[in-house]
């Protein structure tokens, strides 16, 4: 996958004619020329956005600010004099850092003349990080997710079994089982049923139940005889669907044992799928920040021209 500065010459090159060229037309021929599969193509972003698509829109934002291109027609470009004087010089590589020469690129990265930070918001890109400003801000919220995963689930191991089991009723809840939540936490908590924490309703009527077993370890992992237990508990009640949650994890023959289950379904959540899901179902925490990224509306800047 080619990062967003490798696409930059490339696409310069392409329309070195002078020509106007759909910004689709381009993509296509350098997925061509990069190889891309079926697959890479089809990578998405968080935001819906294909990988690769990003990655052109932001080399064309980037050659358009440097004014080596412009747009003359919604998604269409067309290279500049600046740009043909640029290719003309024979130049063999081009990346952000070169761009930085042109002060309307300066301007744009938010740095002075003498290229150091300006007092505006600076994005530029180092050597080490050729990442679009998206995929920047995905991966720093991916690390983000991860460190409030993490401090989530040792938050959840110093906490009681009675509040782990009442943590599991408001996630389960979240996730649409369970029905009402007084009839989630009437189910959930009877330890002591041969092996059986619990039993909630999979939908508001009841149509199936899902039988429950949750251990809060806050060390070893879940070892292959407590799913076992649970196995025999769950065949022993003729049951069709079980959940074993725990805050640690599985013992690999533990794992093993849920797979052989007489056609039965067998899930085990361990501590950082269950801290996952309390991030994605927002239990546990509040949102501090929010940051709105924007993208311009093509149709609102369209005028109509008169016949």
């Amino acid at each position: 996958m080619p990062t967003y500065e490798d696409l930059l010459l490339p696409i310069l090159k392409l329309i070195a004619d002078g020509s106007e060229h759909r910004m689709h037309d381009l993509s296509e021929i350098l997925a061509a020329q990069f190889h891309l599969t079926a697959d890479d193509r089809a990578e998405l972003l968080s935001g819906g956005q294909p990988r690769f698509i990003n990655r052109m829109g932001w080399a064309r934002t980037a050659l358009k600010k440097a004014c080596l291109l412009e747009s003359p027609r919604r998604a269409c470009v067309q290279i500049t004099a600046r740009g043909r004087e640029l290719l003309s010089s024979g130049i063999e590589i081009l990346s952000d850092k070169y761009l930085l020469r042109f002060p309307e690129y300066l301007e744009y990265k938010g740095m002075a003349g003498d290229g150091s930070p300006s007092a505006t918001l600076h994005l530029a890109s180092t050597p080490e990080t050729t990442a679009t400003p998206q995929e920047r801000l995905e991966q720093a919220y991916t690390e983000l997710s991860e460190a409030l995963a993490q401090d989530i689930l040792a938050k959840v191991k110093s906490c009681s079994p009675s509040f782990f089991e009442q943590l599991v009723v408001d996630l389960l809840v979240k996730m649409g089982y369970g029905g009402s939540r007084r009839d989630a936490g009437s189910a959930v908590g009877r330890s002591g049923d041969g092996g059986i924490d619990g039993v909630i309703k999979e939908d508001e009527l009841g149509l199936d139940m899902i039988y429950l077993q949750a251990k809060r370890y806050t060390t070893a992992n879940v070892p292959s005889g407590d799913v076992r237990d649970f196995v025999g508990a769950l065949v022993g009640k003729r049951a069709r669907k079980g959940v074993f949650l725990t805050t640690s994890g599985f013992q690999e023959d533990a794992r093993l044992q849920a797979q052989d289950f007489d056609g039965r379904s067998l899930v085990l959540i361990d501590g950082k799928m269950l801290a996952h899901l309390m991030l994605k179902y927002e239990i546990g925490f509040s949102i501090t920040n929010t940051y709105k990224v924007g993208r311009i509306d093509e149709d609102y800047f369209e005028e109509e021209i008169a016949g």
